[in-house]
């Protein structure tokens, strides 16, 4: 298909089930060289999230339905169209660092210090690793931000603009705790991890991205182990008035907590949330040595650009059918062997329907059969985070037999772009088996991210 002219849209035509084989595919390497790639299990899971601060309290809250959204605490958002969100709560740094240490921290590399601890005292890995089961110059480090260090640096920029006459003043510690690949250092520094260590930043898909380069490094054999996923912390002035300018925040102030509520004619944008989720990505043979839990698989990922708009995803759903096409081919699995997808679904009027047609386009009559869920209705969006934190619900809906809900849909609230004949799995989670999920995360820039995780079968 010739290349779209500047300006025209590039349609969706012919057969969605082609190989792709695109960004430098894996499965196109082994073709290629013969090469043998490895499995790659999840062996640990960590969280702190609007709806609690480990893995368990989140999932509980999740099943249940819980709305995580209420009256924005750490600023006065009295003046501002958007006064809510979902924060995390009950969290005092103090319980988690000492004072030199909070100094280095930006908010967001602090929520994902502590996701990654939870991960890998699960996963056992430095028990392992003082009995000698685990070289640490094997395992990695790949944990993304869409954002990073928004405090930081708006703490910073406020400082020197009131300060002007006195000439600059600013802390040693503003760019190394504002840039979005400093969790990663802190988190090897930690524990002493001395295998592939990054950051990745391509906005909310972000942390699917750093799932996707981590399953790809340990399935081409560099590395044992890395941990991976995103964390967040962007409800301050500039992030809310940043979304707020761009009309894509939620302004239900009177009801917060049914403000997100993706796939229904009312919804009028997402409501922005903070946290993180981190989990151990291990090479099969690995862990099986080291007699560690398993989790689930992870069976492919895929990814795609929109080239359509630098914030609304393409209105068709474009860039998502190919993210997800990849993702099954990756895996070597067709649209049947999907029982749950969570959407990106953040609750805003354009995004939703795209992401509904990609999924009838691509799964067609078996779309009807899936179960379908946007936990952003409960979490709120975590930008960075968002990809990782769904990853660790797409997980434990593969280990539970148990799809969490979309809440806050109301009988009668139907968009007449969206098919209600699909399976949104409204308002009470669902009993069902769960052999494969799929997870997107979508994001400014026209990135997509899709990634498969399936029960562990030996």
């Amino acid at each position: 298909m010739p290349r779209p002219r500047k300006g025209q849209d590039r349609q969706m035509t012919g057969s969605f089930h082609k190989p792709l084989h695109c960004c430098g595919c894996p499965q196109l390497i082994h073709q290629k060289f013969k090469m043998e790639l490895k499995r790659v299990v999840i062996t640990g899971m960590g969280a702190i999230t609007p709806l609690g601060n480990d893995v368990e309290t989140s999932w509980e809250n999740a099943k249940n339905g819980v709305s995580g959204a209420g009256p924005i605490t750490h600023f006065d958002a009295s003046l501002f169209k958007t006064q809510f969100a979902c924060e995390v709560k009950n969290y005092n740094p103090a319980d988690h660092f000492d004072r030199k240490k909070l100094r280095q921290l930006d908010l967001y590399a602090q929520y994902a210090l502590i996701a990654s601890r939870e991960a890998v005292k699960d996963a056992a890995l430095e028990e392992d690793a003082e009995a000698g089961k685990v070289n640490r110059d094997r395992v990695g480090v790949i944990v993304a931000a869409g954002i990073g260090g928004l405090h930081t640096f708006e703490e910073e920029a406020g400082y020197y603009a009131l300060h002007e006459a006195d000439g600059p003043k600013y802390s040693p510690f503003f760019i190394p705790k504002m840039i979005a690949d400093i969790a990663s250092g802190h988190i090897s520094m930690e524990y002493g991890y001395h295998g592939p260590n990054y950051g990745v930043v391509s906005a909310c898909a972000s942390s699917n991205n750093a799932i996707v380069d981590a399953f790809n490094l340990i399935r081409l054999g560099k590395a044992d182990a890395i941990i991976t996923g995103g964390a967040e912390a962007a409800i301050y002035p500039a992030g809310v008035g940043g979304f707020n300018s761009m009309h894509a925040l939620s302004t239900r102030n009177d009801s917060p907590e049914t403000a997100s509520r993706p796939f229904s004619k009312s919804r009028d944008g997402f409501v922005i949330g903070e946290g993180s989720a981190v989990l151990v990505l291990e090479e099969l043979e690995h862990a099986l040595a080291r007699g560690a839990k398993i989790y689930a698989e992870v069976a492919g990922g895929g990814l795609s650009a929109d080239a359509y708009h630098i914030t609304a995803s393409h209105p068709e759903g474009l860039g998502a059918v190919l993210a997800m096409q990849a993702a099954l081919e990756d895996a070597g699995m067709k649209p049947e062997d999907i029982d749950y997808i969570n959407v990106h679904g953040t609750s805003t009027p354009v995004g939703d329907i795209g992401e509904v047609k990609a999924i009838v386009k691509l799964f067609g009559e078996h779309a009807y059969k899936l179960n379908i869920s946007s936990t952003k209705s409960m979490t709120g969006h975590l930008l960075g985070a968002t990809g990782a934190m769904e990853a660790v619900f797409s997980v434990k809906a593969v280990t539970d037999d148990i799809v969490p809900p979309t809440i806050n849909h109301e009988e009668g609230d139907e968009d007449e772009e969206i098919d209600y004949n699909l399976n949104f799995t409204f308002n009470k989670a669902q009993k069902r088996t769960v052999r494969a999920a799929l997870s997107n995360s979508f994001g400014f820039g026209g990135h997509n991210a899709s990634i498969i995780v399936k029960k562990f079968e030996k």
